[in-house]
């Protein structure tokens, strides 16, 4: 079972280390960890995907909501969030294979940022399972380096908000 947490935190040195220290100790699985400030300088968001059982999963929340640095706790599942990554890839090609690389990125609607004749540096933003698919795609070709994303999620709208 997967859950997203969106756990607004006071912006200050420290509190990442006591959130990962709080997965650490307890032996939780962090799948994915993305942190930013948010529209106050003081606050930031960290989205926090894990996967675990259902009682895990709760006791999770129930921990991060007891941390005094953490301002509140938001979970929600990838069907009731919009989810996404982004992806950097440096492909090492041979010519012959130029024409299919730009036909891969054509088809996910991947940018090209940088390339020169033997080296090509792709970018996607997009959901994990788009992510995903290209890496699948480009498994093939020479992949010299990868930088990824975390998640990043926000709760779907709904009509209220």
């Amino acid at each position: 079972m997967k859950r997203i947490y969106s756990v607004w935190v006071e912006n200050r040195s420290g509190v990442l280390s006591k959130v990962a220290g709080l997965f650490s100790r307890r032996s939780y699985n962090i799948d994915s960890l993305t942190v930013g400030e948010t529209q106050d300088k003081t606050v930031s968001n960290m989205t926090i995907v894990s996967t675990g059982t259902k009682h895990t999963l709760e006791q999770i929340e129930k921990q991060l909501n007891k941390k005094l640095d953490v301002i509140k706790v938001r979970t929600f599942s990838e069907e009731n969030a919009i989810c996404r990554e982004v992806i950097l890839l440096k492909i090492k090609y041979a010519s012959q294979e130029r024409r299919e690389l730009m036909e891969i990125c054509e088809f996910l609607k991947a940018d090209i940022v940088d390339a020169t004749a033997t080296h090509m540096i792709i970018t996607l933003c997009d959901t994990p399972d788009r992510i995903e698919k290209l890496l699948s795609m480009l498994r093939k070709f020479n992949i010299a380096e990868i930088s990824r994303t975390g998640t990043l999620a926000m709760p779907k709208c709904s009509e209220g908000e």
